[in-house]
């Protein structure tokens, strides 16, 4: 061995041994070793540098990890989702004295890197701040005036069923697989809702959009996007999520169509769905 293969084996040598005390010392830090950090979170399984408790953790169905996690370290614990530290709460109690009792202290979301891809912040459901307020203000006000959480909604559904029958008597008593109908015969009531329309189970407009938010919320859920949303680096190299980028912007597209003509016949004295609602509130506010 020359002494230059010497020295640069010893080198690797060194370099290795360095790796793995700088992963040891974060794995004894993070675990709680420290008698500073006790006591100043709640108690959870000991994390593994970088990838945190990724490895315990049921990716597909973490929420089923999480519910065996409970029954251990109770209805407060702390899971690392990768380098992210999560604080759980669990059980029915836990959750409602937290959102409902302590509303205000708790009202901001975590937006993942996924979620935040698509909307920058901004929305109803994933979004915070003073902005976030005003718009769910405003939509569980107007949603309430079209039926949503009362009885005015079993008119809509009461008009979508003779469709949802049609489709199944074509079948004459022959088993099927009822899953297709059913979605969109749920997607029409929220069509009612939203557009102040309903749509034929052959358009080929709804029926894209129904299929494609059914793959969504099976992309969302995947195990693939779970890790992009612990290490966002990850990104170019997830396939689920350029499919699920492509989905997003189709029907980004095809809303942007619907409320363009939803606009060119609006009616401010005559308020068809949700969208004339907030069209009309936003004329208003323009004025």
């Amino acid at each position: 061995m020359s002494l230059i293969e010497g020295l640069l084996q010893t080198s690797s040598t060194v370099t290795l041994l360095g790796t793995v005390l700088f992963l040891l010392v974060l794995y004894l830090r993070s675990s709680g070793s420290s008698f500073e950090e006790q006591g100043k979170e709640p108690p959870g399984p000991r994390p593994l540098p970088l990838l945190g408790n990724m490895l315990q953790l049921d990716l597909k169905k973490p929420y089923c990890t999480l519910c065996e996690l409970s029954k251990k370290y109770g209805s407060i614990f702390t899971v690392h989702f990768g380098p992210k530290k999560v604080v759980v709460l669990a059980g029915y109690k836990m959750v409602k004295q937290a959102l409902v009792n302590q509303a205000e202290d708790f009202g901001d979301r975590d937006i993942t890197p996924v979620f935040y891809d698509f909307n920058q912040g901004h929305g109803i459901l994933l979004a915070n701040g003073d902005s976030w307020k005003e718009m769910r203000r405003f939509a569980l006000t107007n949603l309430r005036d079209f039926g949503m959480g009362k009885k005015g909604s079993e008119e809509k559904i009461l008009d979508e069923i003779p469709y949802l029958i049609e489709v199944l008597e074509k079948h004459k008593g022959k088993a099927f697989d009822t899953t297709q109908p059913v979605l969109y015969a749920v997607s029409n009531i929220i069509s009612a809702i939203v557009y102040g329309s309903r749509f034929e189970y052959t358009d080929p407009l709804f029926t894209g959009m129904v299929d494609r938010a059914k793959e969504n919320i099976y992309l969302f859920d995947s195990a693939s996007i779970q890790i992009y949303n612990m290490f966002p680096w990850l990104g170019p190299w997830i396939n689920n999520l350029t499919r699920l980028k492509k989905n997003i912007a189709d029907v980004k597209m095809e809303v942007t169509e619907l409320v363009r003509g939803l606009k060119e016949t609006l009616n401010p004295h005559m308020c068809r769905g949700f969208v004339d609602s907030f069209l009309v509130r936003k004329q208003t506010l323009e004025v």
